[in-house]
């Protein structure tokens, strides 16, 4: 048996899971989450800020009390999207390195999407698949397709950070700045769809954050309770009138949700917005939501080999989706209209 740390830094949080692993047998430890809004701005300066810089190595050095306490034999720590854009990358990098002892790792898209894979699909092998995972970041989005393995996917920038960032600046946003929101998201996933069979797919699984809280929602959870979330199956319908509704509401309606993280509650109405469209473009009647994600397929991946992803894959990941023109029809107009035909 052997006892990992994973931590998984993204755009909007930094999250640490310790797990004893036993072949196929998991055991989580402990598992935290903080909202750093490590890529605050990196969209628009292609750099990280100094104070956020400083909010993640902070929780870094929580972090690292934490792994210290519960006798680790490995770690691995791993940054995505906003890390791989921002200019002074170097500065954060030696800020972790300094703190934990370890070499941090910007991993490439390629990895990303086998690592989100990994973490979930571990638990439905056999079951539902073709799967497809969709993993909404703060910075960006993976879609990745496969039984097994991972057998083609595409990472695009359309984070629910970087959407708040470019379009919906205030809550409620307007309507002008919700259906250009719309046209940058509905463009990188066509851009997906070229790489990645969206349609094809019998399971859609959706992780992280903004899926889980959209299946909180859905759920009419009075409080944020992972383990009634964990694979629980959602119907496209909630999800598209909840992404509606959250474009008509305040800031501070949505900070009173029993179930919203503080950290999240600028960034929710993108979120929402994103998987609406993500679920619009696939057809999928509804997802399953995931707890298990990349976080684990980390710690999975301290133990196990992972299979290289194929050549042309590799290549398509490192395509990034630039930004989009704005200007766009009334979007929920429209999904009303797409939905009654359906």
């Amino acid at each position: 048996m052997s006892r990992v740390a994973a931590i998984d830094c993204g755009t909007n949080s930094i999250r640490l899971l310790i797990a004893d692993i036993d072949g196929d047998n998991f055991r989580e430890v402990i598992r935290e989450m903080e909202i750093v809004r490590l890529g605050e701005g990196v969209d628009k300066n292609r750099a990280f800020d100094p104070a956020a810089i400083e909010r993640t190595l902070e929780a870094t050095r929580r972090f690292a009390e934490i792994i210290a306490s519960k006798g680790v034999e490995k770690i691995r720590f791993c940054a995505t999207s906003a890390t791989r854009d921002a200019r002074n990358r170097q500065v954060f990098i030696d800020g972790v390195r300094e703190i934990l002892g370890i070499e941090p790792e910007v991993i490439p898209g390629a990895e990303e999407a086998a690592l989100s894979f990994m973490g979930a699909t571990k638990e439905m092998k056999g079951i539902g698949g073709p799967f497809l995972v969709v993993d909404i970041g703060g910075g960006s989005t993976e879609f990745v397709f496969g039984t097994e393995k991972v057998e083609s996917a595409k990472s695009v920038n359309i984070g629910c950070v970087r959407m708040t960032e470019r379009h919906l600046k205030k809550q409620p946003p307007e309507a002008r700045t919700v259906a250009a929101a719309i046209e940058d998201i509905d463009a990188a996933i066509a851009d997906a769809a070229r790489s990645v069979p969206l349609k094809k797919a019998t399971t859609l699984i959706a992780v992280a954050g903004t899926a889980t809280t959209v299946a909180a929602a859905a759920l009419a959870l009075t409080e944020y309770d992972r383990y009634s979330i964990h694979l629980s199956r959602i119907p496209a319908q909630k999800v598209f009138g909840l992404a509606q509704q959250l474009t008509l509401m305040s800031r501070e309606q949505i900070a009173a949700l029993g179930y919203m993280h503080p950290g999240r509650v600028d960034v929710i109405t993108s979120g929402a917005l994103i998987l609406s469209r993500v679920m619009l473009a696939t057809g999928a009647s509804e997802f399953v939501a995931s707890e298990s994600d990349i976080l684990d397929g980390i710690a999975w991946g301290l133990t196990t080999i992972i299979e290289p992803l194929p050549e042309v894959i590799e290549e398509e990941l490192e395509e990034i989706v630039e930004g989009i023109d704005e200007g766009a029809q009334d979007v929920f107009d429209e999904m009303d209209q797409e939905l009654s035909q359906e």
